[in-house]
C-alpha cells in the first residue's frame, strides 16, 4: 500500500511524524476533504502541543536557584504586566501579596511548573528569607563638624551647621521602639511582617539600634553613657517600615511592599532616604532580581536608598571572601555601604575595613561594590529592653535601663544606619541634591582605604564634612581655589558601575581626570553619568597612578602571582589560605561560584 509521510518542522527542530494511505487522501485525482480535514487537526492538536517558545511565545524567565524546586510549596515572586497580574490573581487563590509589577506568591510544585509555562509572567524569584545585617563615630565621619557649621572673620564664607532638620529617613528594619533618644520624631509606623501582622515596636531589636544611629539624640545618654553621642543627624523625622520579625527574618516580599509603600508616602512625611540594613544572597543578576528592581523604583522616585553590603567577608574558619555582597547591595542605584573598624580612635591611621564587611565583585553582574564604608565595628546605640538581641547577648549591653538602654553592635547594618544619617545631614543642607548627586559628593569626599581596594571599601571611610564641601562647591554656593582646599583628604573619586569598571581600570579606559572646574558638570550630569568611569578629581590624582590590580583589589593584589586578578584566580592569603570566590548562605555554608571551596581544596 503507498503511503505519504508527513514530518512537521518547528524552530528547526522535529516535532511531528505519522503516515497515512494515499488512498485516504484521494479520491480519483482530488483531495480527498475528510481526509485533508483529519491532517488539518492533527496539525492543529500538534502546534498546541509545541512547547511556547518554539511557537514564538516567550515563557518567563527564571532566577537560576529555581532550576530545582524542591518540597511541597515554593514562596515566588513573579513579575509580569498589569493585565497578566490581574490574569493570575483572578484563577489562584494563593496570593500573599500584591506588589509593584509583581506579586508574591505561595504554591505547590505543580502550580510554579504552570507558571513556569505561562507567557504572561514575565520573570520568577523565588521569594527569599531576608536578614538583619548586623563614639568615636560622630567625630570619625566629622558629622560632629556639619552639626556646629564653620565660621570665619566677620562671617565671611561661613557655614550654619545642619542635623538633618525638614529631611524624612524610612528605617525599613525589625520595627522602631519607643526610646528617649528619639524623643517623639518618629512621626510614622507600619507593619509589612506577613507573619507577624499584629505585632508593633522592635521585639527584635535591630532596627531601633539603626534607627540611634541615623537620628538618635545624644543627650538622652550623658551621664548614662559616654559610649553614645547621637546619630549622624539627631534632628531628621524618621518612619518606622517593620518588615523583619521578632527573630530578625523576613521575606523578601515583605520588604518590596515596604518600600513601594515608602515611594507611595514619600510626600506625606518628606521622605528622602531609606535605609535598608538587611539582605539576602544573591541568586540573580541585578537586572531581575525583584528586590533591586524594587530599589531602583525608590531611586528614580528621588529617594536615595542606602543599602547595607553584607556580613560575608570571612568565612567561619577566617578565610578571606570576595564577591560576598548581599541583595540589594548589589543594586547599582543603591548606594551601598561596607564596615570600618576604627579601632575605636579618631585617628584615622588605624582605620581599616572590617574583616567581616562583604567585599565585590557582585555576584553575576561583576560590579565594583561597596561605594563606601562608615563604622560599623562595636559601635553604641540603642538598645530595646527585653528584645531578643537584648536577651540573647547580654555581653553587648553598655548602659541604662528601661527606654534609656544601650548596647554595642557590629555589622555592616552599622555602618549604614551611620551613613543615613550623613546623608540626610547632606540633603538637609542642600535639598536640591538628587540621589546621584549624593552618590558623588559622599565618594568624593572619602578617605580612600589602599589595603582594601575598591572591591574592599569603594572610594573609602565617609567624611560628611568633607562631602558637604564638595557639594557647596560643585553646586557654587561656596569658592574655593584649589583642589587641596576642595578635597582635604577625600578620595576625589566617584563612580557608578554595573559590571564594567574593573576591566576598564586595568585598559585605562575607565579613568576619568577632572580639573576643579569641572566639578559642576559632574553634578549637573550625574543623572545621566556613564557607569564604569571611575572619575577622579585633580588631574593628579594619586588613584589615578595607582597600578590598576592595587587600586581595584588593594592587599588581594599582593597575595597572587597574576597581573590581571580575575574571577577564579587562585590567591592564596598570607597564611596560605585560598581565597574563596563565593557569597554566603545561612549557618555558614558558603555558596562557592568561582574556582576555590571553603576549606581551600582546589
Amino acid at each position: 500500500m503507498n503511503t505519504a509521510r508527513f514530518i512537521v518542522f518547528a524552530g528547526g527542530e522535529c516535532f511531528l511524524r505519522f503516515s497515512l494511505p494515499t488512498a485516504n487522501l484521494f479520491h480519483g485525482n482530488r483531495p480527498h476533504m475528510h481526509s485533508c480535514r483529519f491532517v488539518l487537526a492533527v496539525l492543529a492538536a500538534a502546534l498546541l502541543s509545541w512547547p511556547l517558545a518554539l511557537q514564538g511565545q516567550r515563557i518567563p524567565t527564571l532566577s537560576p536557584d529555581l532550576a530545582e524546586v524542591t518540597g511541597d510549596r515554593v514562596r515566588i515572586i513573579v513579575q509580569a504586566s498589569d493585565q497578566g497580574l490581574r490574569n493570575l490573581i483572578g484563577r489562584t487563590g494563593v496570593t500573599r501579596r500584591q506588589l509593584t509589577g509583581g506579586a508574591a506568591l505561595e504554591v505547590s510544585r505543580a502550580e510554579f511548573e504552570r507558571l513556569a509555562r505561562d507567557p504572561s509572567i514575565l520573570h520568577i524569584s523565588r521569594d527569599l528569607p531576608v536578614v538583619a545585617d548586623m563614639a568615636v563615630t560622630n567625630t570619625v565621619t566629622r558629622a560632629e563638624t556639619v552639626w556646629q557649621g564653620s565660621s570665619t572673620l566677620l562671617g565671611l564664607l561661613s557655614s550654619p551647621g545642619y542635623k538633618g532638620e525638614g529631611v524624612g529617613v524610612a528605617v525599613i528594619d525589625s520595627g522602631i521602639a519607643n526610646h528617649k533618644a528619639l524623643g517623639k520624631r518618629v512621626v510614622a509606623r507600619v507593619n509589612f511582617v506577613s507573619h507577624e501582622p499584629g505585632v508593633t515596636g522592635d521585639p527584635f531589636g535591630h532596627g531601633t539600634h539603626v534607627a540611634g544611629l541615623i537620628g538618635g539624640d545624644g543627650s538622652a545618654a550623658s551621664g548614662v553613657t559616654k559610649a553614645y553621642n547621637g546619630g549622624s543627624a539627631p534632628a531628621v523625622r524618621l518612619i518606622d517600615v517593620r518588615v523583619l520579625g521578632s527573630y530578625g527574618m523576613g521575606y523578601t516580599s515583605d520588604v518590596i511592599a515596604g518600600i513601594d509603600w515608602v515611594i507611595a508616602n514619600r510626600k506625606t512625611y518628606g521622605i528622602r532616604v531609606i535605609n535598608l540594613s538587611l539582605g539576602h544572597p544573591v541568586v540573580e543578576p541585578s537586572s531581575t532580581d525583584p528586590l533591586c528592581l524594587a530599589v531602583e523604583r525608590a531611586v528614580r522616585a528621588g529617594i536615595v536608598v542606602v543599602a547595607s553590603a553584607g556580613n560575608y567577608g570571612v568565612t567561619s574558619t577566617g578565610v578571606p571572601v570576595l564577591g560576598g555582597i548581599t541583595s540589594p547591595g548589589n543594586s547599582p542605584a543603591a548606594l551601598t555601604v561596607g564596615a570600618l573598624d576604627t579601632a575605636g580612635t579618631v585617628d584615622h591611621a588605624d582605620d581599616r575595613v572590617a574583616p567581616y564587611s562583604s567585599k565585590g565583585p557582585t555576584r553575576f553582574d561583576f560590579a565594583v561594590k561597596p561605594d563606601v564604608v562608615a563604622p560599623g565595628t562595636r559601635v553604641g546605640s540603642l538598645q530595646v529592653a527585653g528584645s531578643y538581641l537584648a536577651k540573647t547577648f547580654p555581653q553587648w549591653y553598655i548602659a541604662g535601663t528601661g527606654n534609656n538602654a544601650y548596647m554595642r553592635l557590629s555589622g555592616s547594618s552599622m555602618a549604614t544606619g551611620v551613613v543615613s544619617g550623613g546623608v540626610a545631614l547632606l540633603l538637609s543642607a542642600e535639598p536640591s541634591l538628587t540621589p546621584a548627586q549624593v552618590r558623588i559628593v559622599l565618594q568624593s569626599g572619602a578617605r580612600f582605604q589602599h589595603s582594601s581596594g575598591l572591591i574592599g571599601g569603594g572610594t573609602g571611610g565617609v567624611d560628611f564634612a568633607q562631602s558637604l564641601t564638595i557639594a557647596q562647591q560643585g553646586l557654587v554656593t561656596k569658592l574655593l581655589t584649589t583642589v587641596e582646599e576642595l578635597l582635604g583628604k577625600g578620595s576625589g573619586a566617584s563612580f557608578v558601575d554595573r559590571g564594567t569598571l574593573i576591566g576598564r581600570i586595568y585598559d585605562r579606559s575607565g579613568i576619568n581626570l577632572l580639573g576643579l572646574l569641572s566639578l559642576g558638570a559632574l553634578l549637573k550630569q550625574a543623572d545621566s553619568a556613564q557607569p564604569g568611569v571611575l572619575n577622579l578629581i585633580g588631574y593628579s590624582n594619586p588613584l589615578a597612578e595607582t597600578p590598576a590590580n592595587y587600586l581595584v583589589w588593594g592587599d588581594v593584589a599582593g597575595w597572587t602571582t597574576s597581573y590581571y586578578l580575575v574571577w577564579g584566580t587562585s590567591v592564596q592569603d598570607p597564611s596560605g589560605q585560598y581565597l574563596v570566590w563565593g557569597t554566603s548562605a545561612d549557618d555558614g555554608d558558603y555558596l562557592v561560584w568561582g574556582t576555590n571551596t571553603p576549606d581551600g581544596t582546589r
